[in-house]
């Protein structure tokens, strides 16, 4: 008969690597307000800060990135409590592939929609890694190879033949947080910091005594 197989040990390890990039487009999510005794009169104020806002936006973005998020009337009151009117609301979120003109736009939005303007925030995007997953990646398995091999020598082993791999799901870390750099000859512009890309990767060697 044969001789059966010994026994296989494995050790099985998940890493995880960690690569920089910087971000690369921004999204403002902004609104057109306006104010009026009634509400037709609030909503007629809004409209006309809307169009300015979306006439402004397209000069730095394309038709397809302006896009409507939500159109809201309410009463407005004063400081006692009392109703003085009506305001509305025309919300929107503006896509720009560009920093620079991204940061552009929203100066000449504060110049021309004025106190009109309402700006949500600003969250900047990685829409090309530039290599930064694949790097994540190899950081990712050089962990796993190094917290597998110190397993090992605690074991009194060596690490054998990988005898699998699964890879997690990369994703961006934490955003970046835009910031408005003051500058004299505009508005201001995006500085487009950092974002993470994290990539875990599980692999499972053989011990080999």
């Amino acid at each position: 008969m044969p001789p059966e197989p010994a026994d296989m040990y494995t050790v099985t390890v998940t890493g995880t690597g960690t690569s920089r990039v910087a971000p690369d487009s921004a999204v403002a999510r902004v609104g057109a307000v306006g104010r009026g005794v009634g509400v037709a009169e609030a909503y007629d104020a809004m409209s006309a800060a809307a169009t300015t806002l979306v006439e402004v936006a397209g000069r730095h973005t394309e038709e397809r990135r302006v896009a409507s998020t939500g159109v809201a009337v309410w009463p407005s009151h004063d400081h006692s409590g009392a109703r003085d009117g009506y305001e509305a609301r025309h919300s929107f979120s503006i896509g720009c592939d560009d920093l620079a003109a991204a940061g552009t736009m929203l100066g000449e939005l504060a110049g021309e929609v004025g106190d009109a303007l309402v700006v949500d925030g600003v969250a900047l995007e990685v829409t090309q890694d530039h290599g930064a997953g694949a790097a994540a990646r190899e950081a990712a398995f050089a962990d796993a190879r190094e917290r597998a091999a110190a397993l090992a020598r605690m074991a009194g082993a060596g690490l054998g033949a990988v005898q699998s791999i699964v890879e997690g799901d990369a994703a961006p870390g934490p955003g970046p947080m835009p910031k408005m750099a003051m500058m004299r000859d505009s508005a201001g512009g995006l500085e487009p910091g950092e974002a993470a890309v994290t990539v875990s990767v599980t692999v499972v060697w053989e011990l080999v005594h």
